[in-house]
């Protein structure tokens, strides 16, 4: 099965696992809780589902890639304790707590969760001293004489060995006892998890052109060569920071993520020219809605793949602004119940200096802030907001701070919404910014591709998208209501992505741009 339903069944189990009768008892005996062995091609998302699942679910998450570790951390250090048996004092062997389950009781005292997973890694890649303890974890739950917490779903995974020399066969015995789940790597789900996670939109534009170069595992005379969903996942974080840090990428570069010299030769040509697709075409002249007669020309004459380039060149313009104005917005909207907090407690506590008042609100969302993150049940994204929100409260209290008995209550309250005012220009400002870019592209992609599949390219990543969406959503677009209604809603979307996928087959004859 794919990535995507292998999260699917996992998360369900764990809901099964951890569902009680009205009693508390657990719906499924722990006898009968068998561990999920997931096995499947290295780079293929496992680790990355099971930090999804603990999100999804609200539970903790330990991780362990058991090759790092040796039989002593595992199951934990033995020393001598003297106990009396039959009235005769003997010397036995004991064993301190195994590093792995002293791991899970941390992360319960750190979260506060009492339930979680235990994910161990490579599980069947262990070396032979470790291996009986690993068939002992997955057919008694324990490490050593010790038992994973109640309440912890046990998850491993391993490679097929066909991916892996060091791969140890489990036995019937220990088959017997796991729920095994076989992944396969499939393009259009990691495509979905691509766009969700904003991966760089040239590798999410040469892999819709080119979905054969997705993953590719190969033996030849020259040994392994390779490319895989964790490859393109590491190369597109590179590329995000060399547009930042404006760093050369060429092939020598690409060629340490992308492993397989014919993939890297050909992204390392493809993103040299969506590099020179973005200059040529003054992607940020036509958000701007600057003349661009020339480009349309050139555009209409362009071949498909660089129609489609084009289109995520400007989907990737867009989305930096539609991402400024959400993330503007949810600062604005944090902000706004400081204020409201500040305004009750001036209400509640009129005799208190205002600055003081406002500086134990800043510390106390700082708190909560800094014990959030340590627990770990923070989305990126809310976390660059608070953090963001965080800086501005800062501010404002050392404002007040300055005025510090100069002001009355209703001055101090007055001075802190001047300032939040300010935030609120600067929302609407964003959202004016990325309203306006949106208009321009429709212009240009009106003009240039009318009734070409790079519009629906174009309307479907932006239905889609993590950023464009939720703006969508917030923002009125009467094109994009047009378009989505008559290229995606009115039954025309098989026929017209069916033609996509032939125009996708075209395409292979331009691979000699590249």
């Amino acid at each position: 099965m794919d990535i995507q339903r292998a999260k699917e069944e996992i998360k369900r189990a764990v809901q099964a696992y951890l569902a009680t009768d009205d009693i508390g008892r657990p719906l499924i005996p722990p006898v009968r809780q068998r561990p999920i062995l997931l096995m499947g091609p290295p780079g293929v998302g496992k680790t990355q589902i099971m930090e999804q699942i603990a999100q999804e679910c609200d539970i903790a998450l330990v991780a362990y890639t058991i090759t790092h570790h040796t039989r002593q951390s595992a199951v934990g250090l033995p020393f001598i304790r003297e106990r009396n048996y039959g009235g005769k004092t003997r010397s036995v062997t004991e064993y301190t707590m195994s590093e792995i389950i002293a791991s899970v009781y941390a992360a319960m005292e750190r979260t506060g969760k009492r339930n979680g997973i235990l994910f161990i890694d490579e599980i069947n890649c262990v070396s032979e001293t470790l291996a009986p303890t690993m068939l002992q974890f997955l057919q008694c739950k324990t490490f050593g004489n010790q038992a994973v917490p109640e309440g912890w779903v046990i998850v491993a995974a391993g490679n097929p060995p066909e991916y892996n020399k060091s791969v140890r066969e489990f036995d019937l015995v220990t088959l017997d006892r796991v729920r095994r789940i076989d992944i396969e790597p499939k393009l259009s789900v990691w495509q979905d998890y691509a766009r969700a996670h904003r991966l760089h939109p040239a590798v999410t534009a040469y892999l819709e052109l080119r979905p054969q170069h997705f993953y590719k595992i190969e033996n030849d005379v020259d040994g392994v060569q390779f490319v895989t969903a964790r490859g393109w996942e590491d190369l597109s974080a590179y590329l995000q920071a060399a547009d930042k840090l404006n760093l050369p990428v060429d092939e020598g570069v690409i060629g340490q993520y992308l492993r397989h010299p014919e993939v890297a030769r050909d992204f390392a040509a493809y993103w040299a020219l969506y590099r020179k697709y973005h200059e040529d075409y003054g992607v940020e002249d036509i958000l701007q809605g600057k003349p661009y007669d020339t480009v349309v020309a050139r555009a209409m004459d362009a071949s498909f793949d660089e129609r489609i380039s084009l289109a995520s060149l400007l989907l990737a313009g867009l989305n930096v602004r539609f991402s400024a104005a959400q993330v503007t917005g949810a600062v604005t909207d944090a902000c706004y119940q400081q204020l409201r907090s500040f305004k009750r407690t001036l209400t509640q506590q009129t005799d208190a200096d205002p600055a003081a008042l406002f500086a134990d609100q800043f510390a106390h969302y700082r708190e909560c802030l800094e014990a959030d993150k340590t627990a770990g049940v923070l989305l990126p994204e809310e976390a660059a907001a608070r953090t963001r929100t965080l800086a501005l409260l800062e501010e404002w209290s050392k404002h007040l701070t300055a005025q510090s008995g100069e002001l009355d209550p209703d001055e101090a309250f007055d001075t802190v919404r001047g300032a939040f005012n300010s935030q609120v220009r600067r929302r609407e400002e964003a959202v004016s910014a990325a309203s306006d870019a949106l208009e321009s592209a429709f212009d240009f992609m009106e003009q240039a591709f009318p009734d070409g599949q790079e519009m629906v390219v174009f309307v479907n990543e932006l239905a889609l998208g993590p950023d464009s969406a939720p703006f969508l959503a917030e923002n009125e677009c009467e094109r994009f209501e047009q378009y989505s209604s008559k290229l995606l809603l009115h039954g025309g979307e098989d026929e017209l992505l069916a033609e996509l996928q032939r125009d996708d087959i075209r395409a292979g004859e331009h691979s000699a741009e590249f």
